[in-house]
């Protein structure tokens, strides 16, 4: 056993590596075991690889909880402004993009690096390649971790394992079954930041746009976000689409509305009074790839001259190019999603010190917990503040 360590964190990720750094900046011994052979794997995919790190626009609101004020604690006291400076310290360049996303201009493995550099620095100890067997709570609030390559033994137990999204990573269910083994509610998973499957019937009428990218606004019944859709062979995917998913639930119906800046039928009246001869069609294929109108109007109408077609026919024009309602097969699933939605109940967690109320020395940090953030470099800040929340507190 290995009785000189005060913390060990699950997980050499995001979260677990913020928290190893700062708990080995306050002096504590800490081991950081992973089953992977090399660390971080997910924030070097972050970003197609240029690891999209935070965003300068955080605010609590972008992210879904069960309980929707945990977050504001741990990302008002490490805020992206911290984790930028951090950067700026390592004189690591990045790029602003749209929306207020922060990108390295070089390689994700930057962001790693500089990680694991500070928790080398501090003298934290990695134990890779490794997997855990059992965990025990032992009687003087200790852990016991029982793991391929011994044991290890500390008062300070943190859990940083991730979710089930990206299994290449090696993602696993290991965090959520320790919550649940020290009585820790974990509220009910499911992909989030994920590509929309199709009915059947949708499919084989849509299988012509795949490929076709525009921008449009998508809405549910919660929320609604405009940014690029795209059409895949499988069914929708684009920013858009993945940011509605997280809160989308099975069976809801959607509405996409391909023209979102136009107001289609005084358009429609506009061009009937100035070119009466000129068919629907043409007209809409001037906004719309031709493609994509031949999908969504029947040839009656899309080939009829305007002079033919009444006020009332625009507006059915304008209701299926604006309004068009459709209800998703299912999504693509933790394959392909992002993030994982639900998680460790963070009823059962402080927001300050990520410690588990009912069992001391017991923490949980970043997507294990039941906080999903928008697409955007969001999820990677929420791993950065609550794991450095837990990192002045193990």
């Amino acid at each position: 056993m290995n009785a000189n360590t005060d913390v060990v964190i699950i997980g050499a990720g995001a979260s677990g590596l913020m928290c190893a750094m700062e708990a080995g900046k306050r002096g504590r011994r800490v081991v950081v075991l992973d089953h992977s052979k090399t660390p971080g794997r997910k924030i070097m995919m972050s970003g197609g690889g240029r690891c999209n790190f935070t965003n300068r626009n955080i605010d609590p609101g972008c992210y879904l909880s069960h309980n929707p004020h945990f977050c504001k604690s741990a990302l008002s006291r490490y805020t992206q402004w911290d984790f930028i400076e951090l950067v700026d310290k390592h004189g690591i360049a990045y790029a602003e993009r749209s929306h207020g996303q922060l990108f390295c201009t070089g390689s994700a493995r930057q962001i790693l690096d500089m990680l694991c550099s500070a928790c080398v620095k501090t003298g934290v100890s990695f134990s890779l390649d490794i997997k855990i067997e059992t965990i025990e709570g032992l009687s003087d609030h200790r852990f016991a971790i029982h793991t391929s390559r011994g044991e290890y033994a500390c008062r300070s137990l943190v859990v940083a394992t991730g979710g089930l999204s990206m299994p290449e990573t090696g993602a696993s269910p290991l965090g959520y079954e320790i919550a649940r083994q020290f009585g820790i509610p974990v509220r009910p998973l499911r992909a989030g930041l994920v590509p929309f499957t199709l009915q059947p019937s949708d499919k084989k009428v849509l299988a012509g746009l795949s490929g076709i990218s525009l921008d449009a606004a998508v809405s549910s019944r919660r929320r609604r976000f405009r940014e690029n859709i795209l059409f895949t062979h499988r069914g929708l995917s684009g920013p858009a689409i993945l940011q509605l998913s997280s809160s989308w639930q099975p069976g809801e119906p959607i509405t996409i509305d391909l023209l979102p800046d136009m107001d289609l039928v005084a358009v429609l009246k506009a061009q009937q009074e100035r070119h009466p001869q000129r068919k629907a069609k043409t007209v809409l294929v001037t906004f719309l790839p031709k493609r994509l109108v031949a999908a969504r109007l029947t040839p009656a109408v899309a080939e009829q001259p305007l002079q033919h077609l009444s006020h009332q026919q625009f507006r059915e024009i304008a209701a299926q190019l604006q309004q068009w309602t459709l209800k998703p097969g299912g999504t693509e699933g933790y394959r392909t999603a992002e993030v994982t939605v639900g998680g460790v109940d963070c009823d059962a967690i402080s927001s300050k010190t990520m410690q588990a109320r009912q069992v001391p020395g017991l923490f949980f940090t970043g997507e294990v917990l039941d906080v999903t953030g928008c697409l955007g470099g969001y999820n990677l800040q929420w791993a950065w503040s609550s794991g450095w929340c837990a990192g002045q507190a193990v």
